[in-house]
């Protein structure tokens, strides 16, 4: 195995976002977990962290992952979008709601407004990556 430097944590990084993009989360958890180990205060591999745990269906690491980028970064609007859509799939609907609200708040975009009126039926769309982070969050 290549000696770790922070060249290779860089190539980790954007091989695990090409990872995610190509459907495969469980990958790109196996390359984050090396740069968040080398870097454990990088918001931006722990946000993209948190996305593959959810697309892998980890819940709970998902939820963890979304939690500490939030305690670092309070007014991220995505990462609260994102909890919010992590508690959701896991059946929490009013603990989803406070995120989403928050995710509106912060940012009205339409899909973070859309979300924030859930109350407790989101149609079955539970499984949806929330996507990247647009702008220059993370």
């Amino acid at each position: 195995m290549p000696e770790s430097s922070p060249e290779t944590h860089v190539i980790d990084f954007r091989a695990a976002e090409q990872l995610l993009a190509a459907r495969d989360p469980r990958g790109a958890i196996r390359l984050l977990d090396s740069v968040i180990s080398a870097h454990p205060e990088n918001t931006a591999a722990r946000l993209l962290r948190a996305r593959a745990f959810f697309l892998a269906a980890q819940l709970r690491p998902a939820e963890l992952e979304f939690q500490i980028v939030l305690e670092r970064e309070p007014d991220n609007a995505f990462a609260h979008f994102a909890l919010g859509r992590t508690l959701e799939r896991a059946g929490r609907s009013e603990e989803a709601l406070r995120h989403f609200r928050l995710a509106a708040a912060l940012d009205p975009r339409p899909d973070y407004i859309e979300a924030a009126r859930f109350a407790q039926d989101t149609g079955g769309d539970g499984e949806r990556d929330p996507g990247p982070a647009n702008g220059d969050q993370g």
